[in-house]
């Protein structure tokens, strides 16, 4: 595994070195660029700034500003009064901004790209899957959103007498507390059909990947968002939560399951509806009859993708008994084959964990596992000598009950292979888990692939790939069951659920109680024989 990161600098020589460039990163934006991001947001005298590193360097990125709780209502007021005015132009209007922002996040990649990778630690074709991903979101519901809103007849209980329609009306200000892991990709995926909906959002992201928050709602304005509709604030949640939560018309949290059902509870008190997406440990089965070749480089990218450390990552692998010699050999080679580095560019092909907690849960687990007994196959191993957070991708074999690897989340470059020798036996062991957010199917048997995929307690299940063909597929939905979350996001779901339903029936003629003269026992007969043939109608 090589490297082309450049040298890296620690404690305050790093502090006086103050590089042209954020982060310490050859060809990274510079701090003028960065500052002129962070003067998108404002933060009290009483909230101490906070200084953010580059996980390629460990240099500084830049110092951001920490919203006060009143700072946080303010920006909801703010949105409040913007949203009123947005939420009354038509819906084929509302959408047209997002129709140019797709065009300009594809011609102004560049600068998100760098970016992205010097907050994240990402290589860059995993920064590319952000760009592509963010681009998708916004020609979607650009194209769809006022379909989706549109006033729709309904069936009325007495045809041609009642005439029923359904309305979707904005919820008002939605809150969303966005992850650091995907900063672009999850930022529009939330943000962008709840603007489309007619609301305004206050956003938190997290502190470590602001700027590139803060960059795509820069392009949002620049493609005619009128400003103000998109607020974003920045502060630790224990700080500007509980304004957070208790301001939204509608809470859209991303991150760990024991924070989502903290924060479920709390919005549940105010009756106020939300829609998480939480924690997995996402499986793979491969069937005898499946392409090893295919199967294991596809697993690489299931299982190493931005260093593991993505909410649909594969952390375990069931391979049947008659191929898994074959696979195992096949996925350790691609694995150690990667190459890791620290550069800007498309050179490296995994790059680094983004913060030290992120780098002590993964050596805590594999080392938790080694010293019970479980064998690794490749990886094992922090690397200082690439960057300060760089980890080696791991295979893990002989894990069982009580290791950690084997049931906790380990959101990083580490996967256990196991074998198995009937399908159900592999389907029940995959379904052995709280959690329930991605799986991956590998056949070469499409239809095969398919039934197995449909017995898996997964909210999306890839066959023949590990996450991307449901996570670029926008118009299906895409969330967790059990305790990987609740809700969706992605198509007409991932709209309307920052909607209001409103439903009007508008009666003529006959009222649906019987006249003054017709006994009840009657006009219950009479109904009753009606309904009866109503449930012929092809429309009901």
């Amino acid at each position: 595994m090589t490297s082309t990161t450049p040298a890296n600098l620690s404690g305050a020589a790093a502090d006086a070195a103050q590089p042209a460039t954020i982060g310490g990163v050859a060809g990274a934006p510079t701090a003028d660029r960065a500052a002129r991001l962070v003067a998108r947001v404002t933060g009290g005298e009483d909230s101490a700034p906070v200084r953010m590193r580059a996980p390629f360097t460990g240099l500084p990125i830049t110092t951001l500003p920490q919203a006060t709780d009143a700072e946080v209502r303010s920006a909801f007021a703010a949105a409040r009064e913007a949203q009123r005015g947005w939420a009354a132009r038509p819906a084929a209007d509302r959408q047209r901004f997002l129709v140019r922002l797709h065009d300009l996040i594809l011609d102004r990649q560049a600068e998100a790209l760098d970016l992205v990778q010097v907050e994240a630690g990402k290589a860059r074709i995993d920064a590319f899957d952000e760009i592509s991903a963010s681009a998708l979101v916004a020609a979607y519901y650009g194209k769809h959103s006022a379909k989706f809103l549109a006033p729709r007849r309904r069936a009325g209980v007495i045809p041609g007498l009642t005439k029923a329609g359904e309305l979707h009306h904005p919820k008002g200000v939605v809150g969303i507390i966005s992850p650091w892991n995907y900063p672009l990709a999850l930022t529009a995926m939330d943000v962008f059909p709840a603007l489309a909906a007619g609301n305004a959002v206050v956003q938190k992201p997290d502190n470590q990947t602001a700027l590139s928050a803060l960059w795509l709602q820069e392009l949002a304005e620049e493609a005619g968002l009128p400003a103000g509709l998109w607020q974003v604030v920045l502060g630790r949640g224990s700080a500007i939560g509980p304004a957070l939560v208790e301001e939204c018309d509608y809470l859209c949290f991303t991150g760990s399951t024991p924070t989502g059902k903290d924060l479920a509870g709390q919005i549940a008190r105010r009756l106020t509806s939300y829609s998480l997406e939480l924690g997995g440990k996402n499986p793979m089965i491969v069937l005898p009859d499946a392409d090893v070749a295919k199967a294991a480089t596809g697993a690489v990218t299931a299982c190493f993708s931005s260093a593991g450390q993505l909410c649909v990552s594969v952390e375990r692998i069931y391979v049947h008994e008659s191929v898994r010699e074959e696979f195992t050999r096949a996925f350790v080679a691609r694995t150690a084959a990667l190459k890791l580095g620290g550069a800007l560019g498309y050179s490296a092909q995994m790059g680094s964990l983004t913060s030290e907690s992120q780098l002590k849960t993964v050596s805590t687990h594999v080392e938790d596992a080694r010293a019970k007994g479980a064998q690794v196959l490749t990886g094992g191993r922090a690397r200082p000598d690439l960057g300060p957070l760089f980890y080696e991708p791991t295979v893990l074999t002989g894990v069982t009950a009580g290791m950690l690897p084997f049931a906790d989340e380990t959101f990083g470059p580490v996967v256990s292979v196991y074998g198995y020798t009937d399908v159900t036996e592999a389907i029940e062991r995959a379904n052995d888990t709280p959690f329930g957010l991605n799986a991956s199917v590998w056949s070469r048997n499409g239809r095969a692939g398919w039934e197995v995929a449909a017995r898996l307690k997964a909210g999306t299940v890839n066959v023949n790939e590990g996450y991307a063909a449901t996570f670029g597929s926008v118009g299906v939905p895409m969330g967790g069951m059990k305790e990987s979350g609740a809700g969706r996001r992605n198509g007409a779901e991932g709209l309307l659920k920052y909607t209001e339903a409103q439903s009007i029936a508008v009666q003529r003629g006959l009222a649906l109680r019987p006249p003054r003269r017709v006994p009840g026992s009657v006009w219950a007969r009479m109904m009753t024989s009606s309904m009866k043939l109503l449930r012929h109608l092809p429309w009901r």
